[in-house]
């Protein structure tokens, strides 16, 4: 068993062991710990270092998932209790349980934000996914993307186009680059694994690789590909460009399969760390890829 299998498998032990929790609530608190367990990650804080970050490692992580992985069953009942709501007021009513649990994380991580991304998609997938039950519909891949960009229709409109007094990072991004981040791959039902990493994802499994290899290949495609916001504002597009057109490098060598291109992850790491580069964006979408396929068919 690889240092990776052993240490998801130890931490769903530690994490996910509340048989009482719905399934949906389950495999969310399962993607994250197969998130930050993945590496290496260029940038990104794993199980070898903490990437691009000084205030955070794997410990932090951890102590984030275990304080999180408790509202997911909130969403997900949320999402039942409010099927019938229209999206702008589901939308509406599922925020609060939002803003709980990042102040619950907040408190976990000593006011380190690790997982504001995830909490976001992982509270639209979990309301998503209940509201479909609760409606007796259909409840797979193309579904669930669906409900969740129905739900944000708008939300770039009105959260990051108009001039808001906020002018929280995200909005800025739009301002400055028009890259509209987490909430343009809600509003586009997260089109980016759609098209991407998860199609990546699948063939590696069909074709017999281990969950490790088809996530790192999945990854790959994600920093060769993903309009990252975290990249951009840290290193601007310069450092977008940068982390895209090594990453397509790698994939043009193989990916993954490629025993060299997996030692040329860490230097990749090494470069992004010291240029002060991490694809955050990238890693919800690592673990919302690994999410979706859960409910393939």
């Amino acid at each position: 068993m690889s240092d990776y299998s052993q240490q998801v498998a130890l931490l769903e032990l530690q994490l996910n062991n509340d048989s009482n929790r719905c399934l949906p609530a389950q495999l969310a608190t399962k993607a994250l710990i197969k998130e930050i367990c993945l590496s290496p990650k260029p940038g990104l804080v794993d199980m070898n270092n903490s990437g691009a970050h000084r205030d955070m490692d794997f410990q932090t992580f951890i102590q984030s998932i275990s304080a999180i992985c408790v509202w997911f069953e909130r969403f997900y009942q949320y999402g039942k209790t409010s099927a019938l709501h229209d999206n702008n007021l589901f939308l509406a009513g599922i925020r609060p349980i939002g803003i709980e649990c990042e102040q619950a994380m907040f408190k976990a991580t000593n006011q380190v934000n690790t997982h504001k991304g995830g909490i976001f998609a992982f509270g639209l997938l979990l309301g998503a996914i209940g509201k479909l039950e609760q409606l007796n519909l259909p409840i797979n891949i193309q579904s669930i993307c669906n409900e969740v960009s129905s739900i944000c229709q708008g939300i770039v409109q009105s959260e990051l186009k108009q001039n808001n007094l906020t002018n929280s990072v995200g909005e800025k991004l739009f301002k400055r680059h028009n890259l509209t981040g987490a909430r343009g791959e809600a509003e586009s039902g997260y089109a980016t694994v759609r098209n991407i990493s998860l199609p990546i994802f699948q063939q590696m499994q069909k074709n017999s690789y281990d969950e490790e290899t088809c996530l790192l290949q999945a990854m790959l495609h994600l920093l060769a590909f993903n309009q990252d916001t975290n990249v951009v504002s840290r290193g601007g597009l310069d450092g977008l460009a940068f982390v895209q057109e090594q990453a397509k490098n790698l994939i043009k060598q193989g990916g993954i399969i490629n025993p060299k291109v997996r030692e040329n992850l860490y230097q990749l790491d090494s470069e992004l760390i010291k240029r002060n580069l991490s694809p955050g964006g990238s890693a919800d979408l690592i673990a919302i890829t690994w999410f979706l396929s859960q409910y393939n068919g």
